[in-house]
């Protein structure tokens, strides 16, 4: 059972072990009410996980800790298995998606882990990892539906509580359900006003419907980039616990995530992987309702693959308006490029590529299609823009 004295014992446990991360104010994410940032992608190995895999460790005997562990991840709490293995002296086996970020599979591999790659996602690992197990008779450390796992994540509360007393709400990244089933445990009972909110990426949604349907929900397939919480069955414990002390999950797209990842780091000169990205993504798209709340956001971890950031930081670009592609039809004839950067210049904005390709048989003989690439502030401003091409007497063709 999860008790809180349970919950401090992981707190002192892991005293010396794990970093207190910093609670940060975020005033630019919001204007509706006031964000801090719980960075828990600064953690040894980037992410909250080494918490509970290191709790889960100290409790284990010297019997279980001489067979080795097992484990199964899409990255971060593969790094948290094998660090705290690592601490213990203790053979570590993980298994990980073999569409996990590279730079995750590398990071666990220097710590010291055996690696096992499997085709699918974080489920298709657990399968593998749990036959292996059974196979060669040694101890399966679960990454959420464990009480001590869960202990070890709780741990993030503790903190957040005693570096902002007064918190009224929290928000709160969800995978399978560890670290908001400890953190939802430890926030209402220590401060039962506050309010617990999940987060889920849309198309990683299990642990919502579950909780919508108050029915164990398992999807057959998930689709997200944010490959720390693509988590198709939600665990049983914390589902439970989820029932009992969370006040509402919610979900934010794709866009909105790559949205919060650029902000993040340029605004807070803070980088996030997607999945620690997503309770801010719920707060700067006022998914939740906390206006004028004292609000803390987790972020979950920061172990974002470099080769996927350009990607990421380009979505979050045009989903935030600030980097736009139009297709402005024209007749070809000396001066209209000229024209049309003179246009685009006069409204502030800034073109970054030009595209010349011919018309097509509906166009008049001598028509062409200018693309062009820019760089605007936000929506409103590329709304100017629009007006001012089309005021002009050109056309703006969506293709």
């Amino acid at each position: 059972m999860l008790t809180l004295d349970k919950v401090y014992l992981a707190g002192a446990e892991l005293r010396s072990v794990v970093r207190k991360t910093d609670l940060i104010r975020a005033d630019a994410l919001s204007r509706n009410c006031e964000v801090f940032l719980k960075t828990e992608n600064l953690q040894k190995t980037g992410s909250f996980k080494v918490r509970g895999a290191y709790y889960k460790m100290s409790n284990m005997t010297q019997e279980e800790r001489e067979r080795g562990v097992v484990a199964c991840s899409a990255g971060n709490h593969a790094q948290g298995v094998a660090l705290a293995a690592q601490k213990f002296g203790i053979r570590s086996v993980i298994f990980l998606p073999n569409g996990a970020p590279i730079s995750k599979i590398e990071a666990t591999r220097a710590l010291g882990a055996e690696i096992m790659l499997v085709d699918g996602v974080y489920d298709d690992a657990y399968e593998a990892a749990i036959q292996y197990c059974a196979d060669n008779h040694m101890v399966f450390l679960h990454p959420f539906d464990d009480v001590d796992v869960i202990a070890g994540q709780s741990t993030v509360a503790l903190e957040v509580l005693e570096q902002l007393p007064d918190l009224e709400a929290i928000v709160v990244p969800i995978g399978g359900g560890g670290l908001i089933a400890g953190i939802a445990f430890a926030i209402k009972a220590m401060r039962p006003s506050c309010k617990v909110y999940g987060v889920q990426a849309a198309g990683a949604d299990s642990m919502k419907r579950s909780f919508d349907d108050k029915c164990h929900y398992f999807a057959e397939t998930v689709s997200t980039f944010a490959d720390g919480i693509a988590v198709k069955n939600p665990g049983d414990l914390t589902y439970d616990i989820c029932m009992d002390y969370v006040d509402e999950i919610v979900t934010v797209t794709e866009d909105q995530t790559a949205t919060a990842i650029l902000t993040l780091m340029e605004r807070q000169k803070l980088v996030a992987e997607g999945a620690g990205a997503v309770a801010v993504a719920a707060i700067m798209f006022n998914k939740l309702p906390i206006a004028g709340k004292k609000v803390c956001a987790v972020i979950s971890g920061g172990n974002i693959d470099v080769n996927i950031l350009s990607r990421v930081i380009n979505r979050g670009l045009v989903t935030s308006g600030r980097l736009t592609n139009l297709t402005i039809e024209l007749i070809d004839k000396p001066g209209q490029l000229k024209n049309v950067s003179a246009l685009i210049a006069d409204q502030g904005a800034n073109v970054i590529s030009v595209q010349y390709t011919p018309g097509g048989p509906n166009m008049d003989i001598n028509g062409c299609y200018l693309h062009i690439s820019m760089e605007t502030r936000n929506h409103a401003h590329l709304e100017q823009i629009r007006k001012a091409i089309n005021d002009s007497g050109l056309c703006i063709r969506d293709l």
